[in-house]
C-alpha cells in the first residue's frame, strides 16, 4: 500500500466515522503508529482533520462547537488546559459514569475521551454534539433551558436530571479560585454544578492559573474531602492551605499531588 492509498483510506474511514484513535487505524490500514501520526498530520494541514491526544476528528463534526464562545477559551493557555486535561483523562477508567460540564477545558477533557468506553452525562451542547458523532461513549443529555452563549443547559429541568442520576466522577470547570472555594459566573450554571457534585462520588475540577485568585459572581461550592484540584501551577499559601485544610486533593499537571 502506498502512503497516498493509505491517507485516501484514513480519509474515507475519518469522514464515515467522524473520529478514529490511533491504534485502529494502525490496525486497520496495516501502518505503525508514526505512519498514521503523518498521515494525519498530512490531513490537519488540508483541513480535513483535526489532530487530537490519540487520534484525529473530522472537522465538520466540530462545526457544532465552534457556534459556541467558550470554544474560543481554548485559544487561551492552550497548553496548560491540555495538560491539565491530560491528567484528568488519565483518571478516568472504561466502565465509569462521568459527568462532564460547559467548560473549555472539561470540553478539552471530553476530546481525550473519545477512544473509551464510557457512559458520559452532559449539560453540554458541544460535549453531547462531539460524543453523538462517536461509538464508544454512550451519552445521556440533561433537560433545561438553553444559555445560548455557552452552549449549556441550565434551569429546573437541568437541575432535576442531576437529581435522578448517579456517576463515579464529576469533571467541572470554574471562574475562579480563591481560599473560600471555587467561583462562577452565572447562578443557574452554579446550581447546575451543584447538583452534578452532589450526584458524583467525586468531583474533579479543571483549572488553569488564569483562574487562581478570581471572584466570581457566585460561590459554587467550597472544597470538600471528595474533591481534586487540578492544575499547572501551584496557587497561592492560603488557597493550598484551604484546600489542605478541607481534605481535598491538590494535584499539578507532571507532578504529584501537592
Amino acid at each position: 500500500m502506498t502512503h497516498k492509498q493509505r491517507i485516501d483510506l484514513i480519509e474515507r474511514f475519518i469522514r464515515e466515522h467522524q473520529y478514529a484513535d490511533l491504534r485502529t487505524l494502525a490496525e486497520k490500514f496495516a501502518g505503525s503508529l508514526s505512519t498514521v501520526r503523518r498521515a494525519l498530520d498530512h490531513l490537519e494541514t488540508c483541513g480535513i482533520v483535526r489532530r487530537h491526544h490519540g487520534g484525529a476528528s473530522l472537522v465538520e463534526a466540530d462545526a457544532v462547537a465552534q457556534e459556541y464562545d467558550f470554544i474560543a477559551r481554548n485559544q487561551r493557555h492552550p497548553e496548560e488546559k491540555f495538560a491539565i486535561a491530560s491528567l484528568i483523562a488519565a483518571q478516568v477508567q472504561p466502565g465509569m459514569t462521568v459527568i462532564l460540564d460547559g467548560g473549555s477545558t472539561t470540553f478539552a477533557v471530553a476530546r481525550l475521551l473519545a477512544d473509551k468506553r464510557l457512559q458520559v452525562i452532559t449539560n453540554s451542547l458541544p460535549v453531547a454534539g462531539f460524543f453523538g458523532e462517536i461509538g464508544s461513549v454512550e451519552t445521556i443529555v440533561t433537560g433545561g433551558s438553553i444559555y445560548s452563549r455557552l452552549g449549556v443547559l441550565v434551569g429546573p429541568m437541568c437541575e432535576q436530571s442531576f437529581e435522578q442520576t448517579h456517576a463515579d466522577l464529576a469533571i467541572l470547570g470554574g471562574a475562579g479560585i480563591t481560599e473560600s472555594g471555587i467561583w462562577n459566573h452565572n447562578t443557574l450554571i452554579v446550581a447546575a454544578q451543584r447538583k452534578m457534585i452532589a450526584a458524583a462520588e467525586r468531583t474533579i475540577f479543571a483549572l488553569d492559573n488564569s483562574k487562581f485568585g478570581r471572584k466570581a459572581l457566585s460561590l459554587t461550592t467550597p472544597f470538600d474531602p471528595r474533591f481534586t484540584i487540578v492544575t499547572d501551577v501551584r496557587p497561592t499559601p492560603a488557597v493550598v492551605k484551604a484546600i489542605h485544610a478541607s481534605g481535598a486533593k491538590l494535584t499539578l499537571t507532571g507532578k504529584r499531588p501537592a
